[in-house]
C-alpha cells in the first residue's frame, strides 16, 4: 500500500503527476489555503505534506498529524512552520534552497531600478494620457550607476545581487551576522559595515535576510531616521522584517526618497496606505516568479518528499536531527 500525502494547494500538473507514481495523492488542487480545521482533518491519516510558504503548519495541526513523517516546503523560507514542534514529533522539514537564487536576485535588482527611475509612475501617467509635451524636469529619477549599494543579508541571494551591481559600477557594503572570508568579499567588490553605518551610507538599501522573531521590524522608525532623504529601500525578504506603517510614514513624509516593496506584513492584505503613495513600487510576492524557478522549487520539494518517504535522506533538510 502507498503511503498518503497531502498537497495544500495548486502546483504544477507535473508535480502531482511524479507524486503519483509513489503515494497516495489526497490534492486539495486550490489556490485558497486549507482552512485550520480542514487542514487537521486531512492530514490525520497522511505520511507525509506537500504544502507553500503561504500555507502555515502550527503546533496544534501537528499534534493532530500522528502519521505524518515529513513536511516539505515549496519555498526557501520555513517560518510557516513549527520545526520546532516537527522535531519533537520526529517530522522532517524540508525547504527547497538555491534553485530560485538567480530568480529573486533578478526581481530584486527589477525592483530597485523600477524604484529608481520611477517606472510605474511614469507609465501610469503616461496611460492616463498626462503627457502632453516633452518636459525637462518630469519625472526624475535617481541614477542606480555609481550608487552606494547596501545589502543586509549577504547570502545566496545577496550574493547575486552584489555580482549584478558589479555591472553598474556600484560601491556595495553589507551587513551580516557572519562576515563573509576575504576572498569572497573581494570576488563581489563587496566590504562589511555595521548595520548603522549601512543605513547612514546606502543610496539602495536591499533587504534579503530571513524572517525570525528576532529579526521583527529590523527596519523600524528608528532605523529609516537613519537612511538618507534621497536614499531608497527595497525589500525582497519577508513580510514583518519591516515594520510597514513606519516605512510609509517616512515615505509621505518624503524623509525616504523611495521603496520597492515585494513581502507585506499579514500578506496577502497589506496596509492600504501603500496605495496612496507615489514613491514606492509594490509587487504581490513575486521574488520567485518565473515558470523555470517555480517549477525547479516544486520538483525539488517533490524530491526532498520522496526520499524522506522512501527511506532516503533528503536533499534540504533543515532540521536533520531527526534522520538520525
Amino acid at each position: 500500500m502507498k503511503p498518503k500525502i497531502l498537497i495544500t494547494r495548486h502546483f504544477f500538473p507535473e508535480l502531482v503527476s511524479r507524486l503519483q507514481m509513489y503515494f497516495e495523492v489526497d490534492n486539495h488542487g486550490s489556490n485558497e489555503g486549507l482552512p485550520p480545521a480542514e487542514l487537521k482533518a486531512r492530514l490525520a491519516d497522511k505520511a507525509g505534506l506537500l504544502l507553500s510558504v503561504a500555507d502555515p503548519l502550527p503546533a496544534d495541526i501537528i499534534a493532530a498529524a500522528p502519521h505524518l513523517r515529513a513536511a516539505c516546503n515549496v519555498g526557501v523560507g520555513y517560518n510557516n512552520i513549527d520545526v520546532a514542534a516537527c522535531t519533537k514529533a520526529g517530522i522532517a522539514v524540508t525547504n527547497t534552497p538555491d534553485v530560485l537564487t538567480e530568480t529573486t536576485a533578478d526581481l530584486a535588482w527589477a525592483l530597485l531600478m523600477s524604484v529608481a527611475r520611477r517606472l510605474p509612475m511614469a507609465e501610469r501617467w503616461l496611460r492616463e494620457g498626462q503627457w502632453g509635451a516633452w518636459r525637462y524636469d518630469v519625472w526624475l529619477g535617481t541614477d542606480v550607476h555609481d550608487a552606494t549599494l547596501g545589502i543586509i543579508g549577504m547570502g545566496r541571494i545577496g550574493q547575486a545581487v552584489a555580482r549584478r551591481a558589479m555591472g553598474f559600477g556600484m560601491k556595495t557594503i553589507y551587513h551580516n551576522r557572519t562576515r563573509l572570508a576575504g576572498e569572497m568579499e573581494a570576488k563581489y567588490q563587496a566590504s562589511w559595515v555595521t548595520k548603522d553605518t549601512l543605513l547612514r551610507e546606502a543610496d539602495f538599501v536591499l533587504l534579503l535576510l530571513p524572517y525570525s522573531p528576532t529579526v521583527h521590524h529590523y527596519i523600524g522608525e528608528a532605523e529609516l531616521r537613519l537612511m538618507k532623504p534621497t536614499a531608497h529601500l527595497v525589500n525582497v525578504a519577508r513580510g514583518g522584517i519591516v515594520d510597514d506603517a513606519a516605512l510609509i510614514t517616512a515615505l509621505r513624509e518624503r524623509r525616504l526618497c523611495g521603496a520597492g516593496v515585494d513581502v507585506f506584513e499579514g500578506e496577502p492584505k497589506f496596509n492600504p496606505d501603500f496605495l496612496t503613495l507615489d514613491n514606492v513600487v509594490l509587487t504581490p510576492h513575486i521574488g520567485s516568479a518565473s515558470k523555470q524557478a517555480r517549477m525547479a522549487m516544486g520538483m525539488r520539494a517533490v524530491d526532498n518528499l520522496i526520499a524522506a518517504l522512501t527511506g532516503e535522506r533528503p536533499r534540504d533538510c533543515v532540521n536533520p536531527e531527526v534522520l538520525q
